[in-house]
């Protein structure tokens, strides 16, 4: 008796019709993206209701607006994965170049009587010109020193923004977007379905570059980077210029988020220069799943979606009404989503991402069960 390894191929898949099938399925699979983003579209003309997720129907304005609200957060986790993920540059000054497409648009409309077009384009320059002038200072140094200068940049920007030097930041209470400078069909409740099309097109864009730039030979040389950088080096390249592009490409889609989420909250405020701002993101990456294709963007939807739901329920009837030694810490929204994100992480190791992963390791698959054969002389 001999055994021997039957070889894969052609011949080997039109003997086994259910492996077949299955390399059928996973083909189809890859392709869903594209009809969930059909369903992503039609969301406003929906009057479907998911109790417990959303109160009242999808299409209706407040939801529409958290459901905005998670896709521009999503997009920005994602473009904030290239620095932690993809380059292993964890940055606690990502909330920056968020703020600079914020306040400056807002700042140009109100100040200079731009209109929104013109004051969009100048808040994107500004937030590339910045990520690029601080990229290239904070890059010079590595590891825990350049998450402590970005740190650094971002506290003092915050700190900046919240003295209002000239009046044209508002300090604290931050300063509401001029109406008569936006597009008429972006003002106005009944026009928030506009404003979510707009933020679902930011999430779009916000995918396609990432793709795009991760399958890059620069993607591939910024995989170098975060396993061995010295490695790299010795190849011939300079890691400095690579992760310099990464910074400046994560910044300027952070500032590209900024402006969107101008027109859906309708001002600029200082909560989004703080690092604490970053940190959520940091969370949201983290919880999602880093270095995935969609991670980061499932871990900022439901950061989003639970800051916000969890917060309702803080301060429900149903809460209030509990023993004080529940009451207290349920009604505090930190509370519970840290409590979410600690049993996530615990339960899931490597973030949401990961979930199909470990459900196919629970059972064989064809392709699985059929890699080797042992077969008679």
């Amino acid at each position: 008796m001999t055994t021997a390894t039957q070889p894969r191929g052609r011949a080997r898949t039109a003997d086994h019709p259910v492996g077949d099938r299955f390399e059928r399925v996973r083909r189809a699979v890859r392709w869903w993206p594209a009809p969930m983003l059909l369903v992503l579209f039609i969301v406003p003309y929906s009057a479907l209701p998911l109790p417990g997720l959303l109160d009242g129907p999808i299409g209706s304005p407040g939801n529409l607006q958290l459901l905005a609200l998670c896709l521009v957060f999503g997009g920005l986790a994602t473009g904030y994965d290239l620095l932690l993920g993809r380059t292993g540059l964890l940055s606690f000054g990502h909330a920056l170049y968020f703020a600079a497409g914020t306040y400056v648009t807002d700042i140009v409309m109100l100040e200079a009587g731009l209109p929104f077009a013109v004051s969009a384009l100048l808040g994107l320059l500004a937030g590339v010109a910045l990520s690029a002038l601080l990229g290239a200072v904070s890059l010079r140094v590595g590891g825990i020193g350049f998450s402590m200068v970005t740190l650094a940049f971002a506290q003092a920007a915050s700190i900046l923004v919240q003295r209002d030097p000239g009046g044209v930041t508002g300090g604290e209470e931050g300063r509401a977007a001029p109406a008569d400078r936006l597009p008429a069909s972006l003002v106005g409740i009944e026009h928030t379905a506009n404003l979510y099309w707009i933020a679902l097109a930011y999430l779009v864009v916000v995918l396609a570059v990432v793709w795009w730039a991760v399958r890059s030979p620069t993607g591939r040389v910024w995989e170098g980077v975060k396993e061995n950088e010295r490695r790299v080096e010795v190849l011939g390249l300079r890691p400095y210029g690579f992760k310099l592009v990464a910074f400046v490409l994560a910044g300027t889609l952070a500032a590209l988020g900024g402006i969107v989420y101008l027109l859906l909250t309708g001002g600029a405020t200082p909560r989004t220069t703080t690092s604490d701002f970053t940190l959520s993101l940091l969370v949201m990456v983290v919880l999602g799943g880093s270095g995935t294709r969609w991670g980061p963007l499932a871990g900022g939807i439901l950061y989003t979606w639970a800051d916000q739901r969890l917060g309702d329920l803080a301060g429900s009837h149903a809460v209030a009404s509990l023993p004080s030694v529940v009451r207290v810490p349920l009604s505090q929204p930190l509370f519970l989503l840290g409590a979410l994100f600690v049993a996530v992480i615990y339960v899931l190791p490597g973030g949401v991402a990961r979930l199909p992963a470990r459900l196919r390791g629970t059972r064989p698959s064809p392709a699985a069960a059929d890699h080797e054969e042992v077969l008679p002389a």
